[in-house]
């Protein structure tokens, strides 16, 4: 006879523990103290077993049917309950263990293996150590895109709308990777595709007026303060590449006897080694900072140790000094001059591409290009060099 849920309720305790039976082997076990425990009799493998259910009126009469009959279901597919239940319980406990931070860890040391820039790994780990800190100890199955939009929407009303964006990117590479190695099952983030403003674009500030730039080039040379930083922004002036380059630039890179600098590929944006012709007056730089620079190591040392470059900010510092406000001139803007203004001298626009390291899209063009531009390039980069030296005397 079934069980009814007055009796259920209405179950004294008593001196030792006592059945009450619902059939098929359901039963309610009701203890000493007053608990009252569903319990499941069931035989597997011709061994008889017990099967907990949970405590009673929290588990209802009919939710213990339930999986009394979802129990039997398993047997007869030929599954044990309890060694089931207990797969769940484990599985249960390793989602709530794979959490976001976890699997952010394993995802920026994927990174690191294959060659990320530390630039890139640096910007990467604020991130998501950073900014994501509140996903942190979330297990990642749980998170949503209601939560994801919460965090992004904060960053994004804060002003900055191009990081909320980067970050939407960065932890869906994350998810990405969680689905790949089975431990998520989707990418919330790809719904909130959409959701965020676009970020107000600006372009790196730059002096693109020939004369004004000539101004800058004196005020450069005259100079007083540490004498690194000066010749940094001149050969960083001189090649065209981007200020971390030169930052990181060390001296087996360089081969003065063929006038070239060769920038290995995990030092570049693109991930592409870049070779850049020397100019004479690049040559020049080098060879006068030499006395001060580490003779093994870094050309443009920080000063306080060999051992370190020139601050990422070093340069734009020493131009607020100078007069120069950050909405008038950087030092990433540098490479905007030089290629506005040989632009418009009329010089090949693929070419000023090429001495700019700008990757084309199209991969046969894109070896062309490298098989063919290094004597134009090489050209180039004198005239650029005796162009500077013009601009000085305007």
């Amino acid at each position: 006879m079934s069980l009814s849920d007055l009796a259920a309720r209405r179950a004294k305790p008593r001196d030792k523990p006592y059945k009450l039976s619902d059939g098929g082997g359901l039963h309610l076990l009701v203890q000493p103290n007053g608990s009252k425990l569903w319990r499941l009799k069931y035989r597997f493998a011709k061994k008889e077993k017990l099967l907990s259910f949970g405590p009673y009126p929290l588990v209802t009469i009919a939710e213990a049917r339930q999986k009394r009959e979802e129990a039997k279901k398993q047997i007869l597919d030929g599954l044990d309950p309890a060694n089931e239940k207990r797969t769940a319980r484990a599985q249960a406990e390793l989602e709530a263990r794979t959490t976001f931070g976890l699997i952010a860890d394993e995802y920026i040391e994927r990174m690191v293996q294959n060659g990320a820039a530390e630039s890139t790994l640096s910007k990467t780990r604020w991130l998501l150590k950073d900014l994501a800190a509140p996903l942190e100890t979330r297990p990642i199955k749980e998170i949503t895109p209601a939560e994801l939009l919460a965090l992004l929407t904060r960053i994004e009303k804060t002003g900055r709308r191009e990081t909320a964006r980067r970050l939407r990117g960065t932890i869906g590479s994350v998810f990405r990777y969680a689905i790949v190695t089975l431990r998520a099952d989707a990418d919330p983030t790809v719904p909130l595709h959409g959701a965020l403003q676009a970020p107000k674009v600006a372009g790196r500030a730059a002096i693109t007026d020939e004369r004004r730039f000539g101004a800058l080039l004196r005020a450069i040379d005259e100079y007083d303060g540490w004498p690194t930083i000066a010749a940094a922004m001149k050969f960083l002036i001189l090649t065209c590449v981007r200020p971390g380059e030169v930052r990181g630039a060390i001296h087996a890179e360089f081969d003065l006897d063929a006038a070239i600098w060769r920038i290995p590929a995990e030092r570049m944006k693109m991930r592409q080694q870049h070779a850049v012709p020397l100019s004479r007056q690049a040559l020049a730089v080098l060879e006068d900072v030499q006395p001060i620079s580490a003779p093994d190591g870094l050309v443009f040392p920080s000063i306080r140790t060999v051992r370190r470059p020139i601050s990422d900010n070093a340069m734009n510092t020493t131009l607020r000094r100078m007069g120069y406000g950050k909405d008038e001139v950087t030092s990433h803007g540098f490479r905007a001059t030089a290629s506005s203004i040989l632009n418009e001298r009329g010089y090949d626009p693929d070419v000023i591409e090429a001495v700019l390291a700008h990757q084309d899209r199209n991969s046969i063009r894109r070896a062309y290009n490298r098989a063919t531009y290094w004597e134009q390039r090489v050209t180039l980069m004198q005239d650029w060099a005796d162009l500077l030296d013009e601009f000085r005397t305007l």
